[in-house]
């Protein structure tokens, strides 16, 4: 496999004047550093000017709303792209899939019922570059597509996104069976779980959110009964 198609895999699975040089030499050993981190060394502008497709059909077992694409997922061009978002580790260890798969098979999901959306569109750096407003603005659109398509579940993968949706607060896990959104009721069911991202504070590991994805499949079962 040649390095321009190497699968990224998440490691889930397998951390006066002297002084004036001295101190351009680290500055230029931290530029050289953030750019070396920037995926297929890209440039970042580049990045962020991409979009990701949605991965959704009708009467999908299961639909996946992200906030919007980070700058990993957009450089690779596939949902939950960052080696180390615990996404994939955790869909397979959950029993929501029987293989391990990596972002390369986000498209390959819809014939197991697992479809990808997002929020927004637009890719940044961190999800805190997006405004609430730019958030709100979504929420049409993915009302539009969720009762267009009809998914059976719908998961929020964070906390704050669906917050936004259904503009007040919320625990973790299954909402309520009725909720409505901008006056339309949705048949779906709505399931709430921490953010995959590393960066989610309180659940840091993988294994902290493992739990959400194990109730996930128990829900996903049943309502296949």
């Amino acid at each position: 496999m040649s390095k321009k198609n190497k699968v990224i895999v998440s490691p889930y699975f397998q951390g006066m004047a002297n002084t004036a040089k001295r101190l351009n030499s680290q500055c230029h050993k931290r530029r050289s550093n953030q750019l070396s981190r920037t995926p297929r060394g890209m440039e970042l502008d580049d990045i962020l000017r991409l979009k990701l497709p949605d991965y959704i059909a009708n009467d999908l077992d299961l639909l996946f709303v992200g906030i919007n694409p980070g700058i990993w997922s957009a450089a690779y061009g596939h949902h939950y792209g960052n080696p180390r978002n615990h996404f994939w580790p955790c869909l397979y260890e959950s029993g929501l899939i029987k293989h391990r798969l990596t972002c390369v098979n986000d498209a390959d999901c819809l014939q197991l019922g697992i479809g990808f959306t997002n929020m927004v569109d637009r890719t940044t750096r961190s999800s805190s570059d997006l405004s609430r407003n730019e958030i709100r603005e979504g929420i049409d659109t993915l009302l539009n597509k969720i009762t267009t398509f009809k998914p059976r579940i719908v998961c929020f993968n964070g906390k704050g996104i669906y917050e936004v949706f259904c503009g007040s607060k919320c625990d973790y896990g299954l909402q309520p069976s009725k909720v409505t959104i901008h006056g339309k009721d949705l048949d779906c069911r709505i399931f709430v779980m921490p953010s995959t991202s590393p960066r989610t504070i309180s659940f840091p590991r993988a294994k902290d959110k493992l739990k959400f994805f194990i109730e996930l499949k128990e829900l996903r079962d049943g309502s296949n009964k």
